[in-house]
């Protein structure tokens, strides 16, 4: 758990150190930064590799990449910065209650008095009323996604407090976008993406189960719940499930994209991705241990490289 001493000049106690934000950031839009996670970017990538992974898949499907496919891959991680500011101050609006009495987290921004809820709720709409600028440059259906979506953001929040699987409402939330990426390109939905984003569902119950894990102790104190608390000492086990399910639901969404359009070589090379994403969560979880909160939050953030390196593997397998 950590420490109850103030952090100097706001920042936020599980931020990287000497990161962009605290170092660069002009002084008053600091609190608002870190309102949104900047200083913490792993979420942000969390929330954009679903996009680019239903986006490479797209156009392996139909094998018809398109000059359009720039700007829907720029799109995806520039509303993925907005999106995920936008969604954590929402969180932080929502647990502000809640944040005060972790420790981990009461040097947020709001339960630190740094921001007051009403600038938050206005640095919020801000945020998404630029990603809504970018979302209605897409294809008609994939802008039908895009505000969907914003049921399970809405939700989110709140799952703590009634449900022990709170960290499947931020999978249905953070890999919405493998979705809507497809579909930007393709114009349709597609039981491919579909399956896809299943998999990503599995994915975030492994890495945001391992991320809970540093506030078990608080949670059980104030009464929140979590599959880290749910699970307890039968979590590896969990974990295990959850790396299977991420690896078999994106084999097969590959195989349903890929099979009938592409050659052997593509096919095999896609599939390389599930396969060596599974031996990079494995590596995790030889390394899970929940007594070490500071162990936890690296293997949370070794998960950018997780989600890359089925991306990777899409990326080479178009050129095949």
């Amino acid at each position: 758990m950590q420490g109850d001493a103030p952090m100097p000049d706001g920042q936020v106690s599980d931020a990287p150190p000497d990161n962009w934000v605290d170092t660069h950031a002009p002084a008053p839009l600091r609190p608002y930064l870190r309102l949104s996670r900047a200083d913490r970017p792993i979420g942000t990538w969390l929330l954009l590799l679903p996009c680019w992974w239903g986006l490479t898949l797209a156009i392996l499907a139909d094998q018809s990449p398109r000059w359009e496919d720039l700007w829907i891959f720029a799109g995806c991680g520039l509303g993925a910065i907005l999106m995920r500011g936008a969604g954590c101050t929402w969180n932080d609006i929502a647990d502000r209650d809640i944040d005060g009495k972790v420790a981990r987290t009461r040097s947020r921004p709001i339960p630190s008095g740094a921001v007051s809820v009403k600038q938050a709720l206005a640095w919020m709409v801000l945020q998404s009323l630029i990603a809504l600028g970018i979302l209605l440059t897409f294809h008609p259906a994939a802008i039908a996604m895009g505000v969907l979506s914003l049921l399970t953001v809405t939700v989110y929040p709140f799952a703590k407090r009634f449900t022990w699987w709170p960290q499947v409402f931020l999978g249905l939330a953070f890999n919405w976008g493998a979705m809507l990426a497809w579909t930007a390109h393709s114009g349709s939905l597609g039981w491919p993406a579909v399956i896809l984003y299943l998999s990503g569902i599995c994915w975030t119950l492994f890495y945001d189960t391992i991320y809970a894990h540093q506030d078990a102790e608080d949670d059980a104190l104030i009464g929140v719940k979590s599959t880290a608390r749910l699970f307890g000492a039968e979590t590896v086990g969990w974990l295990k499930y959850f790396l299977v399910g991420t690896v078999l639901l994106m084999g097969i969404a590959i195989i349903l994209a890929v099979q009938p359009q592409a050659s052997i070589l593509a096919l095999v090379l896609a599939l390389g991705g599930p396969w060596a994403m599974g031996w990079h969560m494995a590596w995790q979880l030889r390394g899970f241990d929940p007594e070490d909160g500071g162990k936890m939050l690296q293997l949370f953030r070794a998960n950018r490289d997780t989600g890359l390196i089925p991306l990777i593997f899409l990326a080479v397998a178009l050129l095949a």
